[in-house]
């Protein structure tokens, strides 16, 4: 049943006599064609009906051409069966099965639209003087005029009669596409909502009236759960799920609704409406009619100056008002379909067959072909030929378009995708992930999907995508490329990783947001995929293939995985940085230090320019993967600062009895022009000049630094147990001093030389401005730490707790706020309070002093060195670790010589040395290395040698020689011998050794 009102027309619009036609109240008309009409639509100049799919039109009209008032079934060819209709200002688009367009001119001749290839449209709509297709695999196609950028093609767009793709939205999911008078939108299966064209009346709700050339998202309709749009000439209404309207644009005639005539530039709910589950809004040119399906209601507002509001009057009405129905629908039918034109109103119903409606039999889907789980299933279920060619269609339309693949596997449960941001993706990703699983497990299936994936959907993504829903496909390809070979992983990774760095710097800002809040495992996968891939390129490199292509590639990998780090790093997630280490980087050292060795004996050989070669591209390609630090594990990093290269040498040449004093009278007269940075050390003593004997620059860090470091020298503060320094708010030394300091630091990084620093981790995260934190200030002050702890975890409901803003530090009473002296600790400033205390001590108060330290510090060693380095790192690379495994030192000890693991000497030595004390063992490795510390890399860094000592007698001590481990061990009759000689060495006091 079709009921109708409005402007006068034929009366039945020639699809019944007359006199069949029923008059109910306000002149509302209602009829039953003997044929059902499938589907409609009212323009301006023509109203059309669609039954059985043949398509029958009516002018509205006087002054249109040809006008006589008849119906008239438009001409079309034998096989073309019209499922939809939209009329526009002038004409009509009609959309038959299989997805084919045709344009029907103002002189109803119907013509095949251009432009559109093969593709399947599955939804239409017309505006005044432009209309829009939707494909099948979601893309957007525009045709007509352009004067107001209606068709999203640029400002600089003339119009096209031919089908134009939008490609701004290429990637978007699109739900739902509506045409106004001369503006256009578009709604995502996310629920945002896209509008361009002419904005004179606010119509597109952008909180202006300025003109868009191309699509925006209507920010205010986020997350409003938005099912449908329509537009009408300069006003458009949205209907958000549950039945919420919203309308913006002209308000002249009242069609917003909102008991007024003003124009709204934001959309504005209806609030008449509030609450009466509205399951329909259409737009004519200057109306809106909605429809409630709980109960049949229908409601009106706007123009009824032609009786198009169905109220009986000819007025303008500002408020939604029922139209009255009740004598023309019965139980019998349900509303289907609201259609509003010009000055026409209609509502289409359908009879009910006992319980069920009768619906017409062609209704195909209006929705993009999106993957799903059971979609997958059906692939994976057939078998036979005929089968694999609809199959290998489906694959080609899903996985060559970025929208279908886009709108694939949304979060629906409580309608998660409907809240799609910045940062919530909208993705399901347990169903990813099986989903993925299952069709990588069909060797057939997903070849053919690496095939469209690798020669379509790549080359096809927009760098500049316009809403955040394009980017899901870079979290969804990443686990599809992780269960494929290993050829075939490698190619797509590459690829995607080309795609993922040009995309524009807002679009990858949101893209690690997503990155930031993927489940745990899935991000682990994510990071494993692009370490696995640049681990195959580094090893490439590594034995020696030579293609400068290949760097690139490795480092288009590593610059994603640095993406992935700064985004997630960061947050309080499972994976770490250990997650990012790739342990094949230390192969280019090996590589790189054996071309370097080479290069010496090879230089006068016919193939030195190949070595040449080869030493350049490991060099380069180390150099390139030294920014991103965190990929390398500890060994590889101490590799970069043991083998770089020297320009030359810095000599220091110094008293024994004025040790200290001489080091800071050379450094600072020392050439200004000398980079210390780049010069190896040579220690001197000034009574050995003559003889160029170098110091072992181990002892002389030791005993600079431990003088440096006593409580005597006044530059260190202490902390009550004389364990932990720090620097001093008053220093009583000029600063200086605080340079050199850090120079002497700098240098014995820069020479590969442990110090005795007894300082907390807050000094080396200051070095790489890593802020430092209450647990650093434990370290150094554990009562004053503990109880500023205590303070965070009170748990009581206190709103004051009897101490204020005022501190006393190092003998000085401080205001850690200035601006508001004595303020009160309360339960809702504490954790200011707490980090207003650790900034004023580890920070504000030593500032002058770390500066000059750091300044001195970079002097002597390369920024770019240190900050390799984590901060636990750093501490370990300059002062050595405490992880004393005995076990090690003993398993990587070698002998020469006489000497072999079952000699007596050496069983009774191991004897000696298990049965020493802790400390006295310190004192060993002290005495063996120059070091009582462990180095960073653990005690299997230290390869002890063992040699006899040959012509020695009972009363030598063992000797030993520091700069390589060597133990000089006479070879003694009896244990106790061995005992009492080897802790007299260790505890004799120490000097310089000569290296």
């Amino acid at each position: 049943m079709l009921c109708y009102w409005g402007a006068q027309v034929r009366e039945g619009f020639g699809l019944l006599q007359p006199d069949k036609v029923k008059h109910g109240k306000n002149d509302i008309r209602s009829m039953c064609p003997k044929s059902a009409v499938q589907d409609m639509s009212a323009g301006r100049s023509f109203v059309g009906f669609i039954r059985n799919g043949k398509v029958s039109v009516l002018r509205l009209r006087d002054e249109d051409y040809n006008h006589d008032g008849k119906l008239k079934q438009l001409q079309l060819k034998k096989n073309d069966k019209i499922r939809s209709i939209v009329c526009g200002g002038a004409g009509a688009v009609l959309l038959a099965n299989g997805g084919r367009v045709l344009i029907m001119d103002k002189s109803t001749v119907c013509r095949p639209l251009k432009g559109l290839g093969n593709r399947q449209v599955i939804q239409i709509a017309c505006g005044d003087q432009h209309s829009m297709a939707l494909t099948k695999d979601g893309q957007l196609f525009v045709w007509g005029e352009n004067s107001h950028g209606q068709l999203g093609l640029k400002k600089e767009h003339p119009g096209s009669p031919s089908a134009q793709q939008v490609k701004s939205l290429c990637g978007i999911p699109l739900a739902q596409i509506s045409a106004g008078g001369d503006h256009s939108f578009v709604l995502s299966l996310s629920g945002v909502v896209f509008g361009w064209g002419k904005n004179s009346a606010g119509q597109l709700g952008l909180g202006d009236t300025t003109d868009r050339h191309v699509p925006v998202v209507v920010n205010s309709l986020n997350r409003k759960k938005t099912v449908s749009i329509s537009c009408g000439g300069e006003h458009t209404a949205t209907l958000s799920k549950g039945g919420t309207v919203f309308t913006f644009g002209s308000g002249g005639f009242g069609q917003l609704g909102h008991n007024s005539f003003k124009d709204e530039h934001h959309p504005r709910v209806v609030a008449e409406l509030w609450g009466s589950k509205v399951s329909q809004v259409t737009c004519g040119r200057h109306h809106t009619l909605v429809s409630v399906s709980s109960s049949k209601l229908i409601y009106s507002f706007g123009c009824g100056m032609q009786g198009q509001l169905g109220n009986g009057e000819m007025i303008k009405q500002s408020v939604p008002l029922p139209v009255d129905l009740s004598n023309e629908c019965d139980h019998e039918y349900t509303f289907e379909k609201l259609i509003a034109g010009e000055n026409h109103s209609f509502a289409l119903f359908l009879k009910e067959v006992g319980n069920e409606v009768e619906k017409p039999k062609s209704n195909p889907s209006r929705e993009i072909l999106t993957l799903n789980d059971r979609m997958i299933d059906c692939w994976m279920s057939e078998s036979d030929a005929n089968s694999w060619k609809a199959i290998t269609k489906e694959i080609n339309t899903v996985f060559s378009s970025a929208a279908s693949l886009n709108g694939s596997f949304l979060k629906t449960s409580c309608d998660e995708h409907y809240q799609t941001s910045v940062e919530n993706c909208g993705l399901d990703f347990d169903l990813v992930k099986t989903s993925f699983a299952k069709l990588s497990n069909n060797e057939r299936l997903i070849s053919e999907v690496v095939k469209v994936v690798q020669q379509k959907l790549l080359p096809s993504l927009n760098p500049n995508p316009t809403g955040v829903e394009a980017l899901r496909l870079y979290l969804l390809l990443p686990e599809l490329i992780r269960g494929l070979q290993e050829q075939q992983r490698t190619e797509l990774t590459g690829a995607l990783a080309s795609k993922i760095l040009q995309l524009n710097p807002a679009a990858c800002k949101v893209l690690e947001m997503y990155w930031s809040k993927l489940p745990d495992d899935y991000l682990k996968n994510l990071v494993d995929l692009f370490k696995k891939e640049s681990a195959i390129l580094i090893d490439l490199i590594a034995f020696g293939f030579i293609n400068w292509n290949i760097p690139r590639r490795l480092q288009k990998l590593v610059q994603i995985l640095h993406m992935v780090y700064k985004a997630c790093c960061s947050t309080n997630r499972d994976i770490t940085k250990i997650d990012f280490i790739i342990h094949e980087i230390i192969y280019l050292h090996y590589v790189l230090h054996a071309a370097n060795e080479d290069l010496k004996d090879c230089w006068w050989r016919s193939d030195f320019d190949l070595f040449l070669a080869f030493q350049h591209y490991y060099d380069t390609t180390l150099n390139k993967l030294k920014s991103y630090p965190y990929m390398f594990n500890l060994g590889a990093k101490c590799n970069f600062l043991k083998n770089r290269k020297w320009q030359g040498s810095f000599e220091l040449t110094l008293s024994r009895t004025a040790l200290l004093e001489d080091c800071f009278h050379q450094l600072r007269t020392a050439d200004p022009s000398l980079d210390l940075r780049r010069n190896w050390l040579l220690v001197l003593y000034k009574e050995d000049v003559s003889k160029r004997t170098a110091v072992n620059k181990k002892d002389f860090f030791l005993n600079v630094f431990q003088e440096l470091c006593a409580p005597e020298s006044q530059m260190l503060m202490y902390n009550d147990n004389n364990t932990v320094s720090w620097f001093p708010t008053k220093p009583s030394v000029e600063k200086e001093k605080y340079f050199l300091f850090g120079t002497l630091c700098g240098l014995a990084f820069n020479n590969n030389s442990v110090a005795n620093l007894p300082f907390p981790l807050a000094l080396f995260k200051k070095l790489l401005n890593v802020k430092p934190s209450l647990e650093d200030l434990i370290e150094f002050s554990p009562v004053l730490g503990k109880s500023l702890q205590y303070i965070l975890d009170y748990s009581d409901d206190v709103e004051e707790m009897d101490m204020n803003f005022t501190i006393t530090w190092d003998g000085t009473e401080v205001e850690l706020d200035p601006a508001e002296p004595g303020k009160l600790v309360t339960n809702y400033n504490r954790i200011e309070f707490v980090d207003k205390y650790v900034d004023y001590i580890l920070n504000k108060s030593v500032e002058e002093v770390f500066e000059e330290f750091k300044r001195g510090f970079f002097k002597a060693c390369h920024r770019c060195l240190v900050e390799i380095f984590e901060p636990e790192e750093l501490r370990g690379v300059l002062v050595g670790n405490e992880e004393y495994d005995w076990d090690i030192l003993k398993q990587n000890t070698t002998y020469e010589g006489l000497f072999y693991a079952e000699h007596p000497t050496i069983i009774s030595f191991w004897e000696v040395f298990n049965e020493l004390t802790p400390n006295e063992k310190k004192a060993f490795l002290l005495f063996l290395t120059g070091f009582e510390k462990v180095p960073v890399l653990g005690m299997s860094a230290v390869k002890m040698r063992v040699t006899p000592l040959l012509n020695s007698t009972q009363d030598h001590l063992p000797e030993a020689l520091t700069c390589h481990a060597l133990l000089g061990l006479p070879v003694y009759q009896n244990k106790e011998t061995l005992r009492a000689k080897a802790i007299e060495a260790i505890n004799h006091k120490r000097g310089f050794w000569e290296e």
